[in-house]
């Protein structure tokens, strides 16, 4: 059953169901776009969950990243004895997530990599593969129908900075057994040949420390990626700089990998705000979030002269260390220009060589499918495109096509070693959390903001008698978000004035049937004289 993550990329989520025993793999969230305007985030509907939750016997963590855990307190909220399972690293990054909700994170529990745990008649092995993050997995869970294996989200990097490949080996055993479904990422299919490697990124920085040896250095990366924030840690001490983290997530990941043995430095090397703005430009190395021009990030108050601990100029080389999440190009060029116009000179992706993917191309897909050599394939992690080429290249490996399917967001699959096919859809899609979960107003409410930023509103205010009309005060009239004049402001009122005297009193039954004489002049004038369409909010006291 799918919650998430296909059709899509992010807000993953996805359940096994075996008799009376639920196993639910990841709890991710999505970001609201332009259709969910002053929505936070974006979680699964888990509806069906809630209604079978005696049956749920756990969630599987396959990584740390927001897509795949970062809809857990929500989650657990509604499930709050289902225990969680993931590794060392990923489970640092949910229990943080849990205490900052004021919940409690034991009902966590640490599975080593490569280790395997029981759940139900679910037996769940954690394998090690290559991410941009530390504590990555597929799972391989074996059921009493079959093998299902599950990717996650990673990239055959035969060079990764911590030694720890993608356990390539094992996956390949796990192969030869025979598997009865496989669930492929599919982020990266449309790239041809392999993924570049993450040293390689680490070769292209230290020119960047070569070429900038009397500038500050400012590098902005996702905090998760302490891969990433490995090699710069260690180019930093080659080269003598101290190094000041900017940003909450920034310092806790950092913090979270020293503890968990993900990241290895001296902590002398870390230095603050003021002691940084005391030492020289060429002895400073800033490692800061705000790659993908989050508005409140350490990099974006940076650009816009609003951060009190660091100010940008013309000594400052700044690197994004990125890649543009679709949606987010605008404001990430935003955050550049600001920066150059601050002086500072500015490397990023498309002109730089300092960014590489922790997703595979198409050749690692290829090889992925290879190894496991499933029965079945189902695509998923990826927008509707991504899954039919990934579709396309298992068919072209010798996946038969009636072994392969391309779902969405509520379906659910039956098979077992016989058969493979869709049944009745499950209850599934958004929930929108805006400080708190929307609830069942939620399209309403995104229906209602989408319409006033467009064509803004306008409020009439008048106390009525009842009994005959008489309009005792007002119709006084506030309009916000539209071109709305004195001249227009009097004519509204003349033509609610004559909307509500023109009604028969002997026959209105409330004050309702009033607002709608008022909504309904006010709609015509404005829509036949003016061409305008504001939302309408009549306010009728009874007097």
């Amino acid at each position: 059953m799918f919650f998430g993550g296909v059709g899509e990329i992010g807000k993953n989520m996805t359940a096994l169901e075996y008799g009376d025993n639920i196993l639910v793999v990841d709890a991710g969230m999505g970001f609201p776009n332009e259709a969910t305007p002053g929505v936070d985030v974006v979680i699964p509907d888990i509806e069906y969950l809630k209604t079978n939750s005696e049956k749920v016997v756990g969630i599987v963590l396959t990584h740390g990243h927001e897509d795949h855990v970062g809809a857990l307190p929500y989650v657990l909220k509604d499930l709050p004895q289902v225990p969680v399972y993931g590794t060392r690293f990923t489970l640092g990054i949910a229990a943080h997530k849990l205490e900052n909700q004021g919940m409690s994170a034991d009902v966590l529990s640490v599975v080593p990599e490569n280790g395997t745990v029981e759940i139900g008649p679910f037996s769940v092995e954690f394998i090690k593969v290559c991410h941009s993050i530390a504590g990555a997995a597929a799972l391989s869970i074996t059921t009493p129908a079959g093998i299902v294996f599950f990717t996650g989200d990673y990239k055959m990097d035969y060079t990764p900075i911590d030694g720890k490949l993608t356990n390539i080996a094992r996956i390949e055993e796990i192969g030869k057994k025979g598997v009865l479904l496989m669930l492929g990422e599919s982020t990266n299919v449309e790239r041809q040949g392999h993924s570049k490697s993450e040293r390689r990124v680490g070769q292209s920085l230290e020119q960047v420390f070569v070429t900038n040896s009397t500038r500050r250095i400012i590098i902005a990366t996702f905090a998760t990626n302490n891969y990433r924030v490995q090699q710069i840690m260690d180019l930093a001490k080659k080269y003598g700089r101290k190094v000041l983290l900017s940003g909450r997530s920034m310092k806790f990941i950092t913090e979270l990998g020293q503890e968990t043995g993900e990241l290895h430095f001296d902590s002398d090397i870390l230095v603050d705000a003021q002691t940084a703005k005391k030492m020289d430009d060429g002895k400073v190395l800033v490692i800061s979030t705000g790659t993908q021009g989050e508005p409140m990030s350490a990099l974006a108050k940076m650009s816009q002269g609003e951060f009190d601990k660091i100010t940008v100029g013309q000594n400052d080389t700044v690197v994004l260390s990125s890649s543009p999440i679709p949606g987010n190009e605008r404001s990430i060029y935003t955050v550049i220009n600001n920066l150059y116009r601050k002086g500072a000179e500015v490397m990023y992706e498309a002109m730089y060589d300092i960014h590489t993917t922790g997703h595979a191309f198409q050749e690692e897909l290829k090889l992925m499918l290879q190894l496991v050599k499933p029965k079945y394939f189902i695509p998923v992690h990826g927008e509707y495109r991504h899954l039919k080429k990934h579709a396309e290249l298992a068919k072209s490996l010798g996946i038969p096509a009636g072994n392969v399917l391309i779902c969405e967001i509520g379906n659910a699959v039956a098979l077992n070693k016989k058969e493979f096919k869709r049944i009745s859809d499950v209850p599934a899609g958004n929930s929108f959390v805006d400080g708190n979960t929307l609830g069942e107003n939620a399209d309403g409410i995104l229906r209602d903001r989408i319409n006033l930023s467009k064509d803004g509103m306008i409020i009439v205010v008048a106390t009525v008698e009842m009994k005959t009309g008489k309009i005792l005060s007002g119709p006084e009239i506030i309009a916000r978000g539209f071109d709305f004049d004195e001249e227009k402001a009097e004519e509204t009122k003349e033509e609610v004035s004559k909307a509500v005297a023109a009604l028969d009193y002997d026959l209105v039954e409330d004050y309702t049937e009033v607002k709608a004489a008022a909504r309904k002049a006010i709609r015509q004038l404005l829509k036949q004289k003016y061409k305008q369409y504001p939302m309408i909010l009549p306010i009728i006291i009874e007097g």
